[in-house]
């Protein structure tokens, strides 16, 4: 790992250590959004969908070109989020979504059954019910709701997390 001017890493060695520190993969491609996305959402909430790509023989392979791999390695758990504009106008609001989808995939991405998992916003929060773009109830309520969501489509790697906790630094 290079280390910067001050002594820090660089963007390269933060973004491998950060990699090495995950249980999971993310989802980086369009190719790989896209092949998640083809199957029907495998549970749903108010504002969320959470999409299942489950690895077979030609999972990690496009049917047209048989050739590219989409998923290197296919294996393990690759998590994908997806905040559209059309839901969440505000930068500030779908990064902080965002976050919450990582932070929660960081913590219970071990108990998930191996495959490529995708979290869509299909719907927009309530603007009048949360006027900041990322104030702490707005973040307590996408937590609650995406522990919802992942309750659903697996309920036997789900704990009971505290009512109102966030995680560090998402407060």
């Amino acid at each position: 790992m290079s280390a910067g001017a001050a002594g820090e890493p660089d963007a390269a060695g933060r973004a491998l250590s950060a990699a090495a520190s995950r249980s999971w993969l993310r989802l980086k491609t369009r190719a790989q959004y896209q092949a998640v996305l083809k199957n029907p959402p495998a549970a749903r909430t108010t504002h969320f969908a959470l999409h299942r790509l489950a690895w077979s023989g030609s999972a990690a392979v496009t049917p047209a070109e048989r050739q590219k791999p989409v998923f290197t390695p296919a294996s393990g758990v690759w998590l994908g989020a997806m905040a559209p504009k059309r839901w969440a106008r505000r930068a500030v609001t779908r990064n902080a979504i965002r976050r919450q989808i990582y932070a929660l995939g960081q913590q219970k991405a071990g108990g998930w059954p191996a495959g490529a998992w995708l979290v869509r916003l299909r719907a927009g929060f309530d603007r009048s019910q949360f006027p900041s773009a990322s104030s702490t109830a707005l973040k307590r309520a996408v937590r609650s709701e995406l522990e919802r969501l992942f309750a659903r489509a697996l309920p036997s790697a789900n704990t009971k997390p505290a009512a109102d906790s966030l995680p560090p630094g998402l407060s």
